[in-house]
């Protein structure tokens, strides 16, 4: 059946209730739950114990992208954030990856290398913040002393980069140990990997900086090297083309950099692109004729009234959305019945316990307290 000339809001919205395949599963929904620090792992890096429940409370979406996870000690840049390189965390993530399977859901782990987006003191081994080059992103930052400043960060060696690839690749092979359905690498949002892009983060003069192709190039020997270890059908990317957050300015030549990379990382066959789109409409429908794969596209701040329109234009294969899953562990079912949604609760976003983490309440859960 041919969908109606102007189509009306629950033609729009019932797309987000087909199953789609993704890499090498079959989806439920094309629902995403977008990647969101919480900041309750323990001080080692390994999960807090409400994390299972956590995710697991939101497993009817189709995919679950986790927080921001670090690859090494490097990678860590705020405070009690789950790293995804040691025994304790592979244990500690498969309590979670076991119980989201339980509810039918799939799970990838996000990597995240923070790049200068870190403090000493927040690191486990307080050492000075790695970048692309030792330039500070003239932003403060939470640690336990409070927020401090962030001090300008060492520039990585061309080794420290090439070991930085291999510690991506290192932490890809562990989260599959700890029952993750894949890894999605975080390429956006002013972390290490775009902090490569940007010449405002990278005037290095070795093959990573300089060119478009230079400054691509770590990213794509990431995606390339994770694809090569766990399969590129299990291997996926977020992207946030024209970020300006903590000193990243991509500069002109910004969009053309992205139609490069996306092209490049086009022809690994990874299980999907994540784009978290500022605004670029251009680029962003360039970008979509560029990726022949599955493409998962969040609009930051989407209202309600705008949930499926990216589907039902044919720009995105799903949709990811942060806030409303983190506030409506039912958040499909409530889509379904035009339900009413919970406020996400700001005070509880970053540390603690299970306020604002575990309590939100279904629909069922408030109509019978």
């Amino acid at each position: 059946m041919m969908p109606p000339s102007t189509p009306t809001e629950d033609f729009i919205v019932s797309k987000l209730f087909d199953s789609v395949r993704v890499g090498r599963y079959t989806l439920q929904n094309r629902v995403v739950m977008a990647p969101m620090t919480r900041s309750r792992a323990q001080y080692d890096g390994t999960p807090g114990e409400l994390a299972a429940e956590y995710y697991a409370q939101r497993a009817s979406v189709g995919l679950i992208v986790t927080e921001g996870t670090q690859p090494s000690d490097d990678g860590q840049g705020y405070l009690t954030t789950p790293g995804i390189y040691t025994d304790a965390h592979v244990a500690g993530w498969k309590t979670t990856t076991d119980a989201v399977h339980a509810k039918g859901g799939h799970l990838f782990i996000q990597l995240m290398h923070a790049g200068r987006m870190s403090h000493p003191d927040n690191a486990p081994h307080h050492r000075q913040g790695v970048a692309p080059s030792a330039i500070a992103p003239g932003t403060p930052m939470f640690t336990a002393k409070g927020m401090q400043d962030i001090p300008v960060p060492r520039a990585m060696t061309t080794e420290e980069v090439r070991q930085t690839v291999r510690d991506f690749r290192y932490a890809a092979r562990r989260a599959i140990k700890a029952g993750a359905d894949g890894v999605e690498i975080h390429g956006a949002n002013a972390y290490l990997i775009q902090q490569f892009f940007a010449p405002s983060a990278n005037t290095r003069t070795d093959e990573y900086g300089g060119s478009i192709e230079n400054r691509a190039r770590f990213a794509i020997e990431v995606a390339t090297a994770i694809a090569d270890e766990i399969g590129a059908d299990r291997t996926a990317i977020r992207l946030s083309p024209g970020t300006t957050m903590w000193g990243i300015d991509e500069g002109v030549e910004g969009p053309d950099l992205y139609r490069y990379l996306v092209a490049e990382l086009d022809k690994l066959g990874l299980a999907y692109l994540h784009i978290v789109h500022q605004g670029n409409e251009p680029l962003l429908t360039d970008l979509r004729k560029l990726w022949q794969g599955t493409l998962i596209l969040n609009r930051p701040g989407r209202p309600r009234e705008q949930v499926g329109a990216d589907l039902a234009a044919g720009l995105a294969d799903l949709e990811a959305y942060g806030q409303m899953i983190l506030a409506n562990p039912d958040f499909v079912a409530r889509l379904k019945d035009h339900a009413p949604m919970n406020e996400a609760d700001r005070t509880g976003f970053f540390g603690g316990a299970a306020q604002g983490y575990t309590d939100y309440p279904t629909l069922s859960e408030a109509q019978n307290a």
